[in-house]
């Protein structure tokens, strides 16, 4: 489906707005003189947490305990990501040595 310039120009101005809006209807909410409300700062501190967990049982929603590779390589990256996350404590390197780990052994161990 090809669109107009019309149809283009409505499309971008729509995101244009919406992200103006995401991102100043907070400082309108919520202007720096007053209180944040218990409510927002108790999701600042739930919603990160709820998103990880989110995410780890997405990813591993497709694993098969009763099929080889029987989900060693994704339990030997989450292993190694509690570790590095443990000993080093860095998101970025926790994160990324685990998918480097991961990919490496679903292209050359558990082919």
């Amino acid at each position: 489906m090809i669109l107009t310039s019309q149809q283009s120009l409505v499309i971008i101005a729509v995101i244009a707005l919406g992200t103006i809006l995401t991102r100043g209807l907070p400082f309108l909410l919520f202007p720096s003189h007053k209180e944040t409300p218990a409510f927002i700062l108790y999701l600042g501190q739930v919603i990160p947490f709820a998103a990880i967990a989110m995410l780890i049982i997405y990813c591993l929603k497709n694993v098969s305990l009763l099929a080889a590779p029987y989900g060693l390589p994704e339990g030997i990256a989450i292993g190694f990501i509690i570790f590095i996350h443990l000993w080093k404590n860095n998101v970025l390197l926790s994160i990324g040595g685990g998918t480097v780990l991961y990919m490496a052994l679903v292209q050359f161990v558990f082919t």
